[in-house]
């Protein structure tokens, strides 16, 4: 019962029998298998919900992220995304994420040692990676290698052992940084990094990228701030694509290894990880600032998507996008200045920027989008930062896939570790032929 001490249920009456049954209602939810009780006739199999995409389907009951698309907030384990990226850095935020507390600095100093040991990957894994062509997709070597691990790591298949779940945890998150900045050096054509585990976790994978003759790689602190930041804003965001993958192969008691290669397969899409990089081909196709409003006007018309704009679950300003303008204000003064101690590449000024700018002010002032509500999301100012700092755009999902590895390993933890959870394996609506003879090929 509730307060006003109403019934928790649901009262269903299904039209073609005639049968009425009365359905629990738990967490603002009822369970799917409940609704089988209404049957057509004696050997119907009951009533299933379609729910393509899943939008309206609750497939676990999870601690770790609450989002509130409505009102435009993201918690981690209850904590405000905005504290969290104001106060906390990466690797406390993985620790939260993992087992549900902020660690004290004892359990904090432990988790960065555990991570910091496994920061090195085996020596034939380089060997496998260097057998990509030089310009193979980043994102599909990291899924690749990603996979391969589990190859090097059969203690894995214990999934049901918390010490070796404990111990996938730290290899990955450790190794995940070391892998993505392979891809980078494989594709420049320059040697690979080891990492430096006098450095902090997010110094250790600037380094790996762009460390050339140096004695060690010394980022620019705003820069390194700056990653921290995006970093925590994409490290776990409830069930999307990639998290639901990771979850649906980790159903089978596949390793880690294989989920989170599946993980990042699903984050690999344009429609998801690879968001985006789609922003920057849309700029680099807009090609200047006079031009955005025959874009805008066009994706009015029809005629263009507009990427970066809106999303599936906020239905006002996406949380993080706030943060991230912040970080991308730093980071492009940053550039500006030509500061030390930046990656080589970076391009002065960034070109993209005005356009971005002038892309942003006339979108949110025309009425065609705020009345529906397509607000710049994080996939608008993330892509800026990255392509800012002179990454090339098929690096993206690459730098996304790193922080999100934690993300999808509190999800696969949390789901190996719930009783009512089983191997995923959702109904369908058949709706091909009815049952027919085989016709010999000569009668055909």
């Amino acid at each position: 019962m509730d307060p006003n001490g109403t019934r928790d249920s649901l009262t269903v009456t299904d039209n073609r029998t005639g049968r009425t049954v009365e359905i629990p209602i738990a967490d603002g939810t009822v369970r799917a298998n409940d609704l089988r009780q209404l049957k057509a006739n004696e050997g119907d199999f009951g009533l299933m919900v379609y729910d393509p995409g899943f939008a309206n389907t609750a497939s676990c009951r999870s601690a770790i992220t609450n989002i509130d698309g409505d009102h435009g907030v993201l918690e981690y384990r209850g904590y405000p995304i905005e504290e969290l990226a104001e106060k906390s850095t990466f690797l406390e935020t993985a620790y939260l994420l993992v087992y549900g507390q902020l660690p004290t600095r004892e359990q904090l100093d432990a988790w960065i040692n555990d991570i910091t040991y496994h920061t090195y990957v085996h020596e034939k894994i380089k060997r496998f990676m260097e057998g990509f062509h030089h310009d193979a997709h980043p994102m599909g070597m990291l899924v690749g290698t990603v996979a391969a691990l589990s190859t090097f790591y059969k203690d894995a298949k214990n999934v049901t052992d918390a010490r070796s779940r404990e111990i996938q945890t730290h290899r990955l998150i450790a190794k995940m940084p070391t892998i993505a900045a392979f891809t980078y050096r494989h594709n420049r054509g320059l040697p690979y990094v080891y990492p430096d585990n006098d450095l902090t976790y997010t110094e250790n994978f600037l380094s790996m990228l762009w460390k050339m003759s140096e004695p060690q790689y010394k980022p620019d602190p705003v820069l390194v701030r700056a990653i921290e930041v995006l970093w925590i804003l994409h490290a776990d965001h409830e069930q999307n694509c990639s998290t639901n993958a990771m979850r649906s192969v980790g159903s089978s008691h596949a390793d880690p290894y294989s989920a989170t290669a599946a993980a990042a397969a699903a984050l690999y899409g344009p429609l998801h990880g690879g968001a985006n990089e789609a922003v920057i081909h849309m700029l680099q196709r807009i090609g200047d600032k006079s031009r955005v409003p025959q874009f805008v006007k066009a994706v009015e018309r029809g005629d263009e998507l507009l990427w970066g704009f809106g999303h599936r679950i906020y239905k006002s300003y996406d949380p993080r996008a706030k943060i991230i303008k912040k970080a991308a204000d730093d980071v492009l003064n940053l550039v500006q200045q030509q500061r030390p101690h930046v990656s080589s590449d970076l391009a002065f000024p960034n070109p993209l920027l005005e356009i971005a700018v002038e892309l942003e002010r006339i979108a949110l002032e025309d009425e065609y989008f705020i009345s529906r509500k397509l607000y710049p999301n994080v996939d608008f100012y993330s892509g800026i930062i990255y392509q800012a700092l002179g990454f090339p755009v098929d690096m993206f999902p690459v730098l996304f896939a790193i922080p999100r590895t934690a993300g999808w390993l509190a999800q696969w933890r949390e789901m190996i570790e719930d009783d009512e959870q089983k191997i995923a394996r959702p109904r369908q609506v058949y709706v091909g032929s009815a049952r027919r003879d085989y016709t010999p090929i000569d009668s055909r």
